[in-house]
């Protein structure tokens, strides 16, 4: 598998709403991060499908360097 692009070196800090599904790139290559806009065709990547269970402010991972999960765990500051 190729290696993701980085986005951005920090997190992207995004309100979501309880409930709704909303699919994070993996391969930052998107134009609408940190969300999928189907940059990924073509490519060992795929958008990941996520909810929260909670409204508020979440940290969604911008490095794009996370093992393909969409919130932060800091892996931004190894890079």
């Amino acid at each position: 598998m190729s290696d993701a692009v980085v986005a951005q070196e920090f997190p992207y800090f995004t309100d979501l709403e309880e409930g709704k599904d909303y699919f994070w790139c993996s391969c930052g290559k998107s134009s609408k991060q940190p969300f999928c806009d189907g940059s990924h065709k073509g490519s060992d990547f795929a958008p990941v499908k996520f909810s929260v269970d909670k409204t508020k402010s979440y940290s969604l991972c911008g490095c794009k360097q996370n093992d393909g999960k969409p919130f932060c765990n800091g892996a931004h500051n190894k890079l």
